[in-house]
């Protein structure tokens, strides 16, 4: 209950239960790849970072692969346990070579490609399939990308390397293994449930055509743990320490902290608390719209952060970049994300970000000075001199031929012994201007100012 921080391997279930009982935990780091032992969406809602160690057993992974593939081609357990019984069948066991083979990889991420590469060198061609990775890019490491329909009949042997995922669970069926060729040869050094294990036996069984004779009396198998060398143990747990994390559901922190993302991150959360003190509202459709090359990949860590400053005082708790989005569609706010490379002049070389309450006029654009985020347009009012939007914030909107606003301001800031840090004013539209005051304390009472503005609010930046 009093940890900030839980490092787990595969065997500790980290469970919505654990969760809740943890109040103070911040992250969970998986000391390995899968986090199938961790509730990440119980853990997202709470905002608790999850991070896994992906790299640390890759490469053992791969080798532990590598070896089942030529234990399978060679009939090694099979032929080391016949001379254990003081048996010499030298025919029975002569196996096949490698060269010439065709391995189907599935999955062709750090695990899947370190494999390929491999066994290319024992002669084997590589053909595969990966929903992300592209094609051009396999190619990079000799793997041909085919759709999963031409892979089955193509293979003499498959291996395995995809996250259990429902759209993985039993990848390997009955209708799989009917298409396969004869004497196709299966090694799933991954998550079980990826091959089901049912239509497995029931292939050994049933069509031993398609299948080596050998296999439907001997199964070569070993625990997943047998990639975990004592090295591996001592890589991974080196990972944990070192900070060699990669963020599960919360790629936006990578972000947070950058000294050139930082500020951008602070500007995005800022114009989502403006848009919904001016929208009056957190439900609907936001806009975010990342404008000039400098921000193409950067809607991915904006876009939380708007919508965290979206929900800021509602009656979402302790909400954070990683719990934002879930959050926010729970509340009826949908955030979507376009990027156009064109951002307007003076900030075509920064670019600058706009986020939008569709189906309303309500829209806020802003963009960062130095490491200052400023409003530069509000309700199409533009700001000619940027307002920044740091620290508490008075904005209001009133006429711009009423000469009494400012004195009723300062005369109010001086009562409560409030200084006046910055003061901008938007330009006139439809005979009304915005200004945007930097305070260095925040007014407990706004009742004397209403009567001289159109409407008035406070934010903490």
């Amino acid at each position: 209950q009093d940890c900030d921080g839980l490092i787990v391997r595969s065997a500790t279930k980290v469970t919505a239960e654990v969760l809740q009982a943890a109040e103070r935990l911040q992250v969970v780091g998986r000391a390995g790849t899968g986090v199938d032992n961790v509730d990440v969406e119980a853990a997202t809602r709470k905002g608790v970072l999850v991070m896994n160690t992906p790299t640390g057993n890759s490469l053992s992974a791969a080798e532990l692969t590598c070896g089942m593939i030529l234990c399978l081609a060679r009939q090694i357990p099979q032929a080391s346990a016949s001379m254990k019984e003081g048996k010499w069948d030298r025919k029975k066991y002569m196996g096949m070579e490698l060269n010439g083979k065709t391995l189907g990889v599935l999955g062709l991420g750090r695990i899947g490609r370190e494999v390929a590469t491999r066994m290319q060198a024992f002669g084997m061609k590589t053909i595969g399939y990966d929903p992300i990775i592209t094609p051009e890019v396999s190619a990079t490491f000799g793997v041909e990308q085919l759709p999963l329909e031409q892979i089955w009949p193509r293979c003499d042997f498959i291996t395995v390397h995809t996250p259990l995922l429902p759209s993985t669970m039993g990848l390997l069926n009955d209708s799989t293994f009917a298409k396969c060729r004869r004497g196709v040869q299966v090694v799933n050094c991954a998550r079980g449930g990826i091959v089901d294990e049912g239509a497995l036996l029931r292939a050994l069984r049933e069509s031993p055509h398609r299948v080596p004779d050998f296999c439907a009396s001997v199964s070569l198998s070993v625990k997943h743990g047998c990639v975990g060398s004592g090295h591996v143990h001592s890589l991974v747990g080196s990972h944990c320490t070192s900070c060699s994390f990669s963020q599960v559901n919360g790629q936006a922190l990578s972000k947070a902290f950058a000294p050139q993302t930082k500020p951008w991150i602070a500007l995005a959360r800022a114009l989502g608390m403006v848009l919904h003190a001016v929208g009056k509202q957190a439900q609907g459709s936001v806009q975010v719209c990342t404008l000039g090359t400098p921000l193409q990949e950067a809607g991915s860590y904006l876009t939380p952060a708007v919508a965290a400053g979206m929900l800021v005082g509602g009656a979402q708790k302790e909400v954070t970049l990683v719990n934002a989005l879930l959050l926010a569609q729970e509340a009826g706010l949908k955030v979507t994300t376009t990027h156009d490379n064109a951002a307007p002049e003076p900030d075509s070389s920064a670019g600058s970000l706009q986020v939008a309450l569709q189906g309303t006029q309500h829209r806020a654009t802003g963009t960062v000075q130095g490491s200052t985020p400023v409003l530069r347009e509000l309700n199409g009012a533009i700001f000619e001199q940027p307002a920044p939007l740091v620290g508490p914030v008075l904005i209001y909107r009133a006429k711009a031929s009423d000469p009494s606003t400012l004195p009723a301001l300062t005369g109010l800031l001086g009562k409560v012994g409030v200084q006046l840090q910055s003061y901008h004013s938007s330009g006139v539209v439809a005979r009304e201007q915005w200004s945007v005051v930097g305070l260095s304390a925040p007014l407990s009472d706004l009742s004397e100012l209403k009567p001289c503005v159109t409407e008035v609010f406070q934010l903490h930046l």
